[in-house]
């Protein structure tokens, strides 16, 4: 085009530049527009911003935002976007609450991706907050707007709300649909959750036969996990061996699952050998197949994994679990040190720890890779951040109320167990919200049934 002599759209440009997402390029693009003598044509500052957070430089986007004389709402809306797309959910709702301050309207754009961010976190208060402030911005008759929040509220793990969203929906389409059924799904009430595997079977025939619907990768991979949670793993491997498409990550991914709730080290290395080819750059994968192996004292082939992990350059996700309090987001990692009443809280969980080991709890210390002793090994399961994040909530929140933690991550084995302990000798119900799905722990037991 250039060679043509024909001078481009230089926002179009940048935003193809951050389609590419690639650091160097968009440092290039810039110099080039610099060059040519940028003016203060916001659709290019808003290009360049949104360029240079899609490339992961947020610090840079952040920086070139705050010195923009002009912020217009599209500004506004690409900041906050590039915040929630990030993973920093705390930094896009400070942003919006500044963008109010200035008296600055949202439209829907801007609301998905305040609604983004409040998902990462699931915080009931903020989501309902939201809830507020978009109808008094007579913005709630949208249709995407009501599913987001439908969606948001399921991800906070209120069914109840969710469902009145759905219920009170003036319109809906198979989007709306679907989200308040996989939400279902995500607390425990769907076929693979529930163990319903004719039920499953009659849903995958039906797609085909009665409404001609040809499957794709994510439908056989719901079948992969129906019939792994159900323990028919070699079911599944057959089911997969047959598939008249490609297997993807998902699919793979499921039966990878399944594998480490039923302690199948053969045919998880079957699955993990295809998922190192199709997701190398996906930590989880690696770090679940090396659970897998600590879990059976298989430690060599355990370290083997991490330390294949280390040499592809793959780095494993920090884990953190946060809780909300009164309106406050408070955020913990393992062996974290700086909320002020870390004193208060140890000593809280030393005490909590002693009462469920009264009640049968046995630290499960394979989740300990580092080659320590065994009481230091358990002192690292105690000062996991679940754990953490639950003392704080059982000092903080009245006796009569719900604990609810989100993790970034897989919810830990030992944590698990733990949980339901806690929610056993302290008569509460606590709900915890992993990457995969919701565990509802109430007397002792979890909705998930053991199987995550």
């Amino acid at each position: 085009m250039l060679d043509q002599g024909i001078k481009p759209n230089r926002a179009s440009i940048l935003n193809a530049t951050a389609c590419v997402r690639r650091e160097n390029a968009a440092h290039h693009m810039h110099r080039v527009i610099m060059d040519n003598v940028l003016d203060n044509d916001h659709s290019v500052q808003n290009a360049t911003m949104l360029m240079f957070a899609r490339c992961g430089r947020i610090d840079l986007a952040r920086s070139l935002f705050d010195g923009f004389t002009y912020k217009d709402l599209v500004c506004w809306a690409s900041m906050i976007d590039a915040y929630a797309r990030a993973d920093l959910p705390l930094e896009a709702l400070l942003l919006f609450n500044q963008m109010r301050l200035q008296c600055v309207l949202p439209d829907s754009i801007t609301l998905l991706a305040v609604i983004q961010a409040c998902s990462i976190l699931a915080c009931l208060h903020l989501a309902r907050t939201l809830h507020a402030v978009i109808i008094r911005c007579f913005l709630e008759c949208q249709l995407v707007l009501d599913t987001a929040v439908l969606d948001l509220y399921m991800k906070c793990g209120s069914l109840t709300y969710a469902r009145k969203v759905f219920d009170n929906m003036k319109g809906r389409n198979i989007i709306s649909w679907s989200t308040m059924i996989s939400g279902y799904g995500m607390h425990g009430h769907a076929c693979s959750h529930a163990g319903l595997i004719n039920e499953g079977w009659e849903c995958f025939d039906s797609m085909v036969r009665d409404f001609g619907v040809t499957p794709t990768s994510e439908h056989y991979a719901c079948m992969v996990d129906l019939l792994g949670r159900a323990g028919q793993l070699n079911q599944a491997l057959e089911f997969i061996e047959k598939m008249p498409v490609r297997p993807e990550a998902g699919v793979w991914g499921a039966l990878l699952g399944a594998c480490r709730i039923h302690s199948n080290v053969e045919l998880a290395e079957i699955a993990a050998k295809s998922l190192l080819n199709l997701d190398a750059e996906n930590a989880g994968r690696y770090v679940l197949l090396s659970n897998i192996y600590a879990s059976l004292g298989k430690r060599r082939e355990a370290y083997r994994i991490r330390n294949l992990m280390k040499s592809r350059g793959v780095k494993k996700k920090v884990g953190w679990t946060s809780i909300e309090i009164k309106g406050k987001i408070y955020t913990f990692v393992a062996g974290d040190r700086t909320n002020p009443e870390m004193d208060l809280i140890y000593s809280e969980l030393g005490k909590l720890m002693e009462k469920i080991r009264q009640e049968g709890y046995i630290p499960d210390v394979s989740f300990v890779l580092h080659d320590v002793e065994g009481e230091t090994k358990e002192m690292m399961l105690y000062a996991h951040s679940e754990k953490l994040a639950i003392v704080f909530g059982l000092i903080k929140l009245g006796h009569e109320s719900s604990i609810r933690i989100t993790k970034n991550l897989r919810v830990c084995g030992d944590c698990h167990t733990a949980t339901k302990f806690i929610s056993k000798v302290t008569g509460r119900e606590i709900v915890v919200r992993d990457s995969q799905r919701f565990h509802h722990f109430m007397n002792g037991t979890c909705s998930c049934g053991d199987y995550w």
